[in-house]
């Protein structure tokens, strides 16, 4: 229980449990191994979610960038068929702008509710972590799907941009 003390003093999730053992009330060796697993998961996840947060911020700024870089090379050309292609790029970058939102919105959302959660001794406790896991791959999903679909919207971006005519 010592361990227990020194990883969290009483602030992280377990603090309800660290102040209540200090108090004097002790819980089992099996509830407390489930706290421990339980606690090790919860700060995966915030790692992972703070992670993805980092991500995001990254990711619209590319996104800006992109759009930026778009309407240099629109407004040095007359070409019907580019600028047509053009329209379709800053759609797309529109579009990716919007889930990048939602998806910071979601992520930072899960971490707030991550850091202020606090450990139930009963069986609500297999609930949390069932809520939480499915929420946190849910989200592991999405960034994937961003990661690959922002990477493939960019290369053909820069297709584009080759196939520019250089007038």
């Amino acid at each position: 229980m010592t361990l227990l003390k020194s990883r969290h003093p009483g602030n992280g999730i377990l603090g309800p449990v660290v102040r209540g053992m200090q108090q004097g009330f002790f819980y089992d060796r099996e509830t407390m191994i489930k706290l421990s697993a339980i606690t090790d998961k919860m700060d995966q996840y915030q790692h992972e979610t703070l992670m993805w947060a980092r991500s995001l911020d990254f990711f619209k700024q590319e996104n800006n960038y992109l759009k930026n870089r778009l309407s240099e090379v629109v407004d040095k050309t007359s070409d019907k068929y580019f600028l047509a292609q053009a329209e379709h790029f800053q759609n797309q970058f529109i579009i990716k702008d919007e889930f990048i939102d939602e998806l910071k919105h979601d992520v930072n959302e899960q971490l707030r509710q991550l850091k202020s959660q606090t450990v139930r001794i009963s069986s609500q406790m297999a609930d949390m972590e069932e809520k939480y896991s499915e929420h946190q791959d849910n989200l592991r999903e999405q960034m994937i799907y961003l990661e690959k679909d922002f990477t493939t919207l960019r290369n053909e971006f820069q297709d584009y941009l080759n196939r520019r005519p250089w007038a």
